[in-house]
């Protein structure tokens, strides 16, 4: 799928689609909003809290969508009344509107703080993590209300995007399916809705003339296709998906993420999400097929 295409949107009913985001500082508030914007949005950085009721309930002439970030940088934050305002915005039967929530680690938000040099809004004079700690606090309510919520620790800036291609498109495309290999040692892919495990499969990290391949060369396909437990493993796998999918299909759902990992993110996983994308390529579900850490070295 080639999210650089999608640009100009048209809403899918009669509802204004509005999405608030609102989240950690550093967790990318600023990208969403841009990404938002690319794909069609209306989009509006952190206005003060009064005002957001008279834009939201204001409408637009031509129902275009609204994205709209609202976090602990405004001078009128408040927790208690921002998701007030939430709830009578979902009771507003003109409105379409979702609540997403940007998460990130508390490791992470010190490198990118500290790479910046930028101060915490809520730390002032204090260390970052402190604000950190206490503006985590502030948003506990938020993220509990949240209708998404994305971490953005291991997310690079593409894949960022492309997860807010899937679940945020205003056109009426259906489902996609991600599909995306992963390795254990860097961390489980938190937006992932189904994670399979292949780490059981026979790993060609250990014969020297597979090590420095990935498993889209054959020579990697046909040397874990050779293990014994292949075949009954995949075949599961696909007995289990193919009834499932038309169910998040059929909830609404615009964006599906399957993850599959093993130990370095290279062999297995890369060959067991390039079969299964090409398989429900073939029920006609369009794949968006990623490797998350394929190119990183030194890995088993």
């Amino acid at each position: 799928m080639n999210d650089a295409t999608v640009t100009e949107l048209k809403p899918r009913n009669t509802k204004r689609r509005v999405v608030l985001i609102s989240g950690m500082s550093g967790a990318g508030l600023s990208s969403v909003l841009k990404s938002l914007e690319d794909l069609g949005y209306e989009a509006v950085d952190n206005l003060r809290l009064s005002m957001v009721p008279t834009l939201i309930k204001g409408g637009s002439k031509n129902n275009k969508p609204l994205a709209m970030s609202v976090d602990s940088r405004n001078a009128e934050f408040n927790t208690e009344m921002f998701l007030r305002y939430v709830g009578e915005f979902k009771l507003d039967p003109h409105l379409d509107t979702r609540l997403l929530f940007l998460e990130c680690d508390d490791d992470a938000l010190m490198r990118r703080f500290n790479e910046t040099r930028r101060r915490h809004p809520l730390a002032g004079d204090r260390p970052v993590k402190e604000g950190i700690a206490l503006e985590r606090k502030m948003l506990a309510p938020v993220q509990e209300a949240a209708d998404h919520t994305i971490d953005t620790s291991l997310l690079s800036a593409h894949d960022l995007r492309r997860l807010l291609v899937g679940h945020y498109r205003t056109d009426n495309s259906g489902l996609t399916v991600s599909v995306s290999s992963f390795s254990y040692k860097y961390g489980v892919p938190r937006e992932a809705d189904l994670i399979f495990d292949v780490r059981f499969l026979k790993n060609p990290h250990w014969d020297m003339g597979l090590r420095q391949l990935t498993g889209r060369d054959q020579e990697v396909a046909d040397y874990i296709k050779s293990d014994p437990d292949f075949d009954a493993f995949f075949m599961s796998m696909l007995n289990f998906l193919f009834p499932l999918i038309p169910r998040y299909k059929e909830e609404g759902k615009n964006y599906l993420t399957i993850a599959l990992g093993c130990t370095g993110g290279r062999h297995r996983s890369v060959f067991v999400a390039e079969q299964l994308g090409t398989m429900l390529a073939a029920q006609g579900y369009v794949v968006a097929l990623t490797h998350r850490d394929i190119d990183k070295k030194d890995t088993k």
